[in-house]
């Protein structure tokens, strides 16, 4: 039983909520009376419904974002109709901005935005002793970290053992690029370093090796950055990881020193690179230099054995097809091991938006509010690029076809990809449950039809990849079945240019 539920629904178990950990840790004197229970997006709203009501809770918090809304406001209405004398009090990204519009928020009884730290267990402390503030929309002040307790005692055994521990050493961001929340902050703030550091070698001590960094700008205060790299080496074994997300073109070299000391598969990269055209980062007030970033990733590859994960984004306002095709390419001859294409999101209160007009940016209503159309890329070409960014993960981010990835991508890798990808999609129908010996068997007809490759050449490198792949049986791809329709989709092509 416990009077105070802390909840959310994360997007996968592995994922576990540091906001939550926060919030437990200081109600200070609540917390003997509170439970922090999550659950997952893939979960039933009745039976989540059934487990919050089994603990007897009188208020129950929510962590809102962006990928859980729609479910937590199954829940919440649920709970509303079955047991209404309990309080909802939801906070999180998704609920802080533009919530005179939101579902979610009318149900609740009570919401924080902001960093709700200290505000959540103020409400807690009122609402156990039976007062019911009158306004329903709460703003957490700002408060210095110094006076934040931190939460890592709360990641239980089995965090440790099977589940990503989120940590940050700091809160806030100086930029502000204007597809981003953080764009809203003043400044970035970091917590005293070496209570940081005590509360990460205590995770270390319980066995923790898989620490990933939410800070959204690792790289900015070079002192603190260092610091927190050397701790690491210092406990440098086998199973430590590492991610941090990095600034592209700040990378001085008292910090390449540190990062070539890590062994490979324990440092991984995030790097936003975004858009490589200047007037779109201008437009969206995103300040980055293209020639340090590019000598950075070039050194980062070539000099470290950091994994490389890179961003860009797709739906920027100015960003034209033939631009992001540029900037594609400019990115796949630095060669990072990953490139993460995303789709822009409409996200509450994100200053972007004040380009809705001008670039006619239509976004989904629904979550996760994504990118539609805008002046440059209409509704159809968006469409394709979405193709393109889930076959992409597919076939290129996934690992799994790394030999057979020169041939598909060639000279011209964006141009390339996007024709495989509408050839895909054209025989498919869909982006989704495609079993991988499915796509070695597509793969090998795409390099042979479509992009002329010898038959042999891509039975050879496919093969390469399809042993370790860990797929049983024998590829089908070469064998008669697969010559026929070879020869069907060749026909066909010949029989579409003749009419054309």
């Amino acid at each position: 039983m416990a009077d105070i539920l802390l909840t959310t629904l994360n997007a996968r178990y592995i994922h576990s909520s540091l906001g939550l950990r926060y919030l437990l840790v200081n109600l200070g004197e609540l917390r003997h009376r509170a439970k922090l229970i999550e659950y997952t997006i893939e979960g039933q709203p009745l039976e989540i419904v059934e487990s919050l009501l089994s603990h007897q809770p009188m208020i129950i918090g929510f962590g809102v974002y962006i990928w859980n809304v729609e479910q937590i406001t199954k829940v919440i209405a649920l709970l509303k109709q079955v047991a209404p004398e309990i309080i909802i009090v939801i906070g999180g990204p998704e609920v802080s901005h533009e919530w005179d519009e939101q579902h979610v928020v009318r149900l609740s009884d009570y919401l924080i935005t902001g960093m709700a730290d200290q505000r959540f267990a103020q409400l807690c402390q009122k609402l156990l002793n039976g007062e019911r503030p009158s306004e329903k929309i709460m703003h957490a002040d700002v408060v210095p970290l110094s006076e934040i307790a931190l939460p890592y005692d709360f990641y239980t055994d089995e965090d440790i053992a099977h589940r990503i521990l989120y940590v940050e050493a700091s809160r806030g961001c100086p930029f502000k690029c204007e597809f981003c929340l953080s764009a809203l902050d003043k400044t970035a703030w970091a917590f005293d370093l070496d209570a940081f550091l005590g509360e990460m070698d205590k995770l270390y001590q319980r066995g923790a090796r898989h620490f990933k960094f939410v800070d959204r700008t690792f790289n900015l205060k070079i002192d603190h950055s260092a610091k927190i790299l050397e701790f690491f080496l210092e406990r440098l074994d086998e199973k430590l990881f590492l991610h941090f997300e990095l600034i592209p073109d700040h990378l001085p070299d008292r910090l390449k020193t540190l990062i070539a000391r890590f062994p490979n598969g324990s440092l991984q990269f995030e790097i936003g690179i975004q858009s490589f055209n200047p007037e779109v980062q201008k437009l969206i007030s995103r300040k980055q230099d293209n020639a340090k970033s590019c000598d950075n990733l070039i050194w980062l590859r070539q000099q470290s054995h950091a994994h490389l994960h890179t961003d860009l984004i797709i739906g920027l306002p100015g960003e034209t097809l033939e631009s992001l095709a540029a900037g594609f390419n400019e990115l796949i001859a630095l060669d990072p091991h990953e490139i993460q294409v995303g789709i822009l999101k409409r996200l509450r209160g994100m200053p972007l938006w004040r380009h809705e007009n001008e670039f006619a940016l239509r976004f989904n209503p629904a979550p996760p509010y994504n990118i539609l159309s805008t002046r440059d890329i209409d509704f159809s070409t968006m469409l394709r690029l979405n193709r393109f960014a889930r076959f992409w993960d597919l076939i290129v981010n996934s690992g799994h076809f790394s030999h057979t990835r020169s041939l598909i991508l060639g000279d011209k890798p964006f141009e390339q990809f996007l024709t495989l990808s509408d050839w895909l999609y054209a025989r498919l129908q869909q982006t989704h449950k495609i079993a991988l010996k499915r796509l070695f068997d597509l793969l090998y007809l795409a390099l042979t039809d479509i992009f002329g490759h010898d038959a042999e050449r891509a039975r050879e490198v496919l093969l390469q990849d399809y042993a370790q792949s860990g797929q049983k049986g024998r590829p089908e791809f070469g064998v008669e079945t697969s010559t026929k329709e070879i020869n069907h989709s060749t026909g066909a092509n010949r029989r579409q240019r003749r009419h054309q």
